[in-house]
C-alpha cells in the first residue's frame, strides 16, 4: 500500500481554511482535478446533446466517458449507468417504474437501518400499488441487521428488498450478498444503497448480488450528480414515464431533461482521482480503483480505531453501534448536553460535524434517541488525518461535565 495522506490533502483546495472537514458522510469536498474538469469542460464549449457539430459531440462524449467511469468506480456496465442528480431522485424514478410491474398484494421489504431514500420511496411506491411493506430491523444495541430475519419476512410475493450497503448514521455494513441471495432465491429484485459504502472501500456490484446499485458523486469527491447501476437487459424490462420525442433506448430512457454535462466531466475527473489515491496502483482503471479504494478503506478504519476509542474512553460520551464490520463513521451522543449544542460549540472550535437523523429517520427511532435530538455524527474519509481526530477529541473532553 502506497497511500500518503499529505499528497492527498494537498490536492483539496478547500482543507487550506483550517477547518477539520469530519463532516464527508454527508458530502465531501472537491479535489482540484475535478474543479478543473468541471470548468474546462465549459470553457472547451458545450451543446445539446445530439448536434452535428463539435460542442455538441464535446457533450455526448462527456456523457459516454462519465457513464464509463462509474461502471469501472463499482464494477457495472456502462450501458447500465443512469445519471440524475442525485440517489433520492433516481430511487422515486425507479420506484414508480418498478411499481407500475407489481399487484394489490404484492410485497416489498426495506429496512430500519436504511436512509429513508431507500425506504420512503419504496413505501409510498407500495402505497400507490396495493402492496404490502415488510420491514427488516437492525439490533438496537450492536446495530447489526441480522440476515437470519429475512426468511421470515421473503415470500412469493415479494417483489422487491431494498437494503444499504452502509449505515450512513453509525456505519454498518450488513450481509449485502446473502439477503440478495435470499432476494434471489425468492424471485425479488433487490436494490442497493452504496451511496455511503462507495467512498469507504472497494465496491463489486457482481459480488454485492444487487439487482439495482445506486451512489451519489458528491459523497466521492466529485460533483451533485447520481447514478443507478443495473444490467442493460433488466432496465429494458422497465418502462417509465418519459415524453414522447425523448430516446428511448436504455439507460437515457430514464434520464429526465438535458443533463448538466460539466458536471459529468467532473464525475470522470472524480473516479480517476479515486483510483490514484494509492500511488502503487497499476493496471486498468478499474483495476486501479480497486487497489486505491482498498487501501482507503485500510488508512480510513486505521484512523477510525483511535476517534472511536477515544470517544468510548470517555465516560460524558456514548456512542451508538458496534457492528463487527463498519464505515469510519462515529454517531454519538455528550452528556448533559443537546445534539445540535454539541455541533455548534465544535463549530466554532473550526470542526466541522453534524447533529440530528441525518435522514436516517427509522434507525433513530430504533436507537431511541429521536425524542432528544439524536446524535451528533462525524464521520472519516479519505483526505482526514490523525489532526482533525485530535481536535475532535480534545474539543469533546473539553465538554466534560
Amino acid at each position: 500500500m502506497s497511500f500518503e495522506v499529505s499528497k492527498v490533502r494537498d490536492c483539496y483546495p478547500a482543507l487550506a481554511d483550517g477547518y477539520a472537514y469530519l463532516d464527508g458522510a454527508a458530502g465531501t469536498q472537491t479535489p482540484t482535478t475535478v474543479i478543473d474538469a468541471i470548468a474546462g469542460a465549459y470553457v472547451a464549449g458545450l451543446s445539446n446533446s445530439g448536434g452535428v457539430f463539435p460542442s455538441s459531440a464535446r457533450s455526448d462524449s462527456i456523457t459516454v466517458g462519465c457513464r464509463a467511469a462509474v461502471a469501472d468506480l463499482v464494477g457495472g456496465e456502462p450501458d447500465g449507468v443512469i445519471l440524475g442528480p442525485n440517489m433520492t431522485t433516481l430511487t422515486y424514478r425507479l420506484a414508480a417504474a418498478l411499481a407500475d410491474t407489481w399487484a394489490e398484494g404484492d410485497e416489498v421489504i426495506v429496512t430500519r437501518l436504511d436512509h429513508d431514500a431507500n425506504v420512503r420511496p419504496w413505501v409510498q411506491a407500495a402505497k400507490r400499488a396495493g402492496a404490502v411493506v415488510r420491514w427488516a430491523c437492525p439490533d438496537p444495541v450492536t446495530g447489526e441487521l441480522p440476515v437470519d430475519q429475512y426468511a421470515g419476512l421473503l415470500t412469493d410475493r415479494t417483489r422487491l428488498v431494498a437494503v444499504t450497503a452502509a449505515s450512513n448514521l453509525i456505519g454498518t455494513r450488513p450481509d449485502v450478498p446473502a439477503i440478495t441471495a435470499m432476494a434471489r432465491q425468492a424471485g425479488a429484485l433487490s436494490y442497493v444503497d452504496g451511496v455511503h459504502a462507495t467512498p469507504h472501500g472497494p465496491v463489486d456490484v457482481a459480488a454485492l448480488g444487487s439487482d439495482f446499485y445506486v451512489t451519489s458523486a458528491y459523497k466521492w469527491s466529485g460533483p451533485h450528480i447520481g447514478a443507478a447501476i443495473a444490467a442493460p437487459a433488466l432496465l429494458e424490462t422497465l418502462r417509465p414515464d418519459k415524453l414522447v420525442p425523448s430516446p428511448d433506448e436504455v439507460p437515457d430512457r430514464f434520464e429526465l431533461g438535458t443533463p448538466p454535462f460539466a458536471d459529468q466531466a467532473g464525475v470522470t475527473a472524480a473516479v480517476e482521482h479515486l483510483a490514484a489515491l494509492d500511488q502503487s496502483a497499476t493496471g486498468t482503471r478499474r483495476e486501479r480503483i480497486l487497489t486505491s479504494m482498498a487501501s482507503v478503506e485500510a488508512y480510513e478504519l486505521s484512523l477510525f480505531s483511535v476517534l472511536l476509542g477515544g470517544l468510548d474512553a470517555m465516560e460524558h460520551v456514548t456512542t451508538y453501534g458496534q457492528a463487527a464490520r463498519r464505515t469510519a463513521t462515529a454517531y454519538f451522543t455528550v452528556a448533559g448536553r443537546r445534539p445540535d449544542e454539541v455541533a455548534a460549540y465544535l463549530a466554532e472550535r473550526k470542526i466541522n460535524v453534524w447533529s440530528g437523523d441525518n435522514y436516517a429517520w427509522e434507525l433513530t427511532g430504533v436507537l431511541g434517541v429521536r425524542e432528544t435530538g439524536c446524535a451528533v455524527r462525524a464521520g472519516l474519509v479519505h483526505y482526514n488525518d490523525e489532526s482533525d481526530v485530535a481536535r475532535l477529541l480534545e474539543a469533546v473532553a473539553d465538554l466534560a461535565p
